[in-house]
């Protein structure tokens, strides 16, 4: 047992450079803004305070128990305990990731469409890859409050039965997650695409009507 904890710790701490590595360099992080981590049994990997995403060391990666307390690795990312409450909240969750994407941020700055959806449907792969992003009101970096506020969002859209992905945090940026690294970047890059679609074209664009979002909820389960 042991050997297959460290074998996928081992394989968590590659992902976690490769992610990093890659939003960097295409522009989704700078400097030491977001954090990434991983769920690994019962613990969690994730990125350091104040670390630069794009030249992340593997072995200075965060090791948490499943108290929370740190085992390995530099200090924690202060917004360890925001990831810790999305995967205690969401089962399906093994990847988190948060940047301060540009255009969602900028978004934020200019105003959301609403509280509960900060962008409109406009486009039938946001409907199918994104759904539903809650805004969640500005708290500083870390602030502990910012977890009671996005699990009571995640908690409300299952009892919906329209499960969230991602929210947005006011002036930071996006959290998102999915079940691996590949699942919770689609989300994040989709996100991102939408809002700057919809910051390009002056927020002009109507939603797709009602009968084209229950066809993709019909042929594809968009969970609209």
């Amino acid at each position: 047992m042991t050997e297959l904890l460290d074998a996928a710790v081992d394989a968590a701490r590659d992902e976690i450079v490769r992610v990093g590595t890659s939003l960097f360099d295409r522009g989704y992080v700078h400097a030491s803004a977001g954090n990434i981590s991983a769920r690994i049994g019962d613990g969690h990997l994730i990125t350091p305070t104040d670390a630069a995403l794009g030249f992340l060391e593997r072995d200075r990666l965060a090791l948490v128990d499943a108290q929370g307390e740190q085992i390995a690795g530099d200090r924690a990312s202060k917004t360890l305990t925001l990831h810790r409450r999305i995967y205690a909240a969401d089962p399906t969750a093994r990847f988190v990731v948060h940047t301060h994407s540009t255009h969602l941020v900028a978004l934020t700055l200019a105003g959301v469409w609403s509280q509960d959806d900060v962008l409109p449907p406009i486009t039938p792969y946001f409907v199918m890859k994104v759904g539903h992003v809650p805004l969640i009101p500005y708290h500083r970096p870390g602030d502990p409050r910012v977890a009671d506020l996005v699990t009571a969002r995640i908690a409300d859209r299952q009892a919906s039965h329209t499960p969230i992905r991602a929210v947005l945090l006011d002036r930071l940026g996006p959290v998102v997650w999915g079940p691996d690294a590949a699942a919770a970047l689609a989300v994040l890059e989709e996100l991102e695409e939408t809002a700057r679609l919809w910051l390009l074209t002056d927020r002009r664009p109507e939603p797709l009507t009602t009968d084209a979002i229950d066809e993709l909820r019909a042929t594809f389960g968009a969970a609209w």
